[in-house]
């Protein structure tokens, strides 16, 4: 249908009004698909080579962490009596004999530790422990900083304003020195706690990871609450939160559904990019003694336990070294790429 605009006004004759032809329709340029925020989001990180195989790399982990030891013939905790330091696919004296008996044994990857504890299992379970300790400090991190961050900036004025002086007064602490005040002050309290029923699992995590856990809860949810509230400063002054308002709508419904909602996509990169963070101050931690507690492995426990030997057996230390590196080096190139993907700022 042809338009013709004389004078600024919109004439139109009966042949304006008959069906496009064949060849009006194919001269109709064709527009690209609608697509969602998610869709677009995803179909962006598909084409990030980088970010892929930083992927791959973090499933491959995930799948030696979690699903390996499942089926691996030894655990982690089992010292095998006469495999004391054994080279990697080295066997001991005992488990020789068992084979020229015609028994089949598995070897020892890895080799073993100075107890006789399969080193491979270690490792595994190693990595499990600091993947799970990394993803749950960012979920407390993400759902203490979002919730705080979004009141602070919803709130605005005085309550914005003492809330984010709070903000500036925990970046001060230091958290080396309060995990281990927490560690001597929490010591007697949960060993008490521990023997009550239902808390056995107290033992099992040690009071030094409980420590660590407090610790992100108090300190490492500020980085989030700042970038959430710099999100929610922008997104409250759009029209759609000015109607909620209108509406009669709580404070707690908007920004439950409407604010947190459309910066989810910043919380999902943050989140993952805290997660590597979270991941290497376990390390650390658990490498000056202040992790999780033995006979339970930490690939930090595993790298210090290791540097003791490091002359004689260097190659217990390069196992949990390179697995720290991958897991860290693969979570944020993979951040990175979530970023470049998700955040609208850097659509083309």
């Amino acid at each position: 249908m042809s338009k013709h605009i004389i004078s600024g006004h919109l004439n139109l004759s009966p042949d304006d009004l008959l069906p496009a032809s064949k060849e009006e329709k194919e001269s109709l340029i064709v527009m690209r698909q609608s697509v969602s925020f998610w869709q677009d989001g995803f179909r962006r990180l598909l084409k990030n080579k980088v970010a892929l195989a930083s992927l791959t790399v973090f499933i491959i982990i995930l799948i030696l962490a979690f699903i390996v030891p499942i089926f691996y013939p030894y655990n982690y905790a089992t010292q095998i009596q006469g495999s004391e330091r054994l080279l990697p696919m080295q066997y001991s004296a005992s488990e020789l004999t068992r084979i020229s008996a015609g028994e089949h044994i598995f070897p020892h990857i890895l080799g073993t530790d100075s107890l006789g504890r399969d080193y491979a299992i270690r490792v595994m379970m190693g990595a499990r422990i600091s993947l799970i300790v990394g993803l749950l400090a960012s979920l407390i991190v993400l759902v203490i900083g979002s919730i705080y961050g979004s009141i602070a900036a919803f709130s605005g004025g005085w309550v914005d304003l003492i809330m984010m002086r709070i903000v500036d007064i925990i970046y001060t602490v230091p958290d080396i020195l309060l995990i281990i005040l927490l560690t001597f002050a929490l010591k007697k309290p949960m060993k008490l706690l521990a023997n009550a029923p239902g808390f056995g699992w107290i033992n099992v995590l040690g009071i030094n990871l409980i420590s660590i856990f407090v610790v992100f809860a108090l300190l490492y949810w500020v980085g989030m609450a700042r970038i959430v509230r710099g999100q929610i400063l922008v997104l409250k002054e759009q029209e759609y939160v000015t109607a909620a308002r209108a509406l009669g709508a709580k404070s707690g419904s908007i920004i439950r559904k409407h604010l947190l909602t459309n910066t989810i996509g910043t919380l999902i990169v943050t989140t993952t990019l805290q997660i590597p963070s979270a991941i290497f101050t376990e390390s650390y931690l658990s490498f000056l003694g202040l992790g999780v507690a033995v006979p339970m492995p930490s690939l930090g426990s595993l790298a210090s336990d290791a540097i003791t030997g490091l002359q004689s057996y260097p190659y217990l230390l390069f196992a949990p070294a390179l697995l720290i590196s991958l897991i860290i080096l693969s979570l944020n190139l993979l951040g990175d790429g979530l970023r470049d993907a998700f955040d609208p700022k850097l659509k083309n």
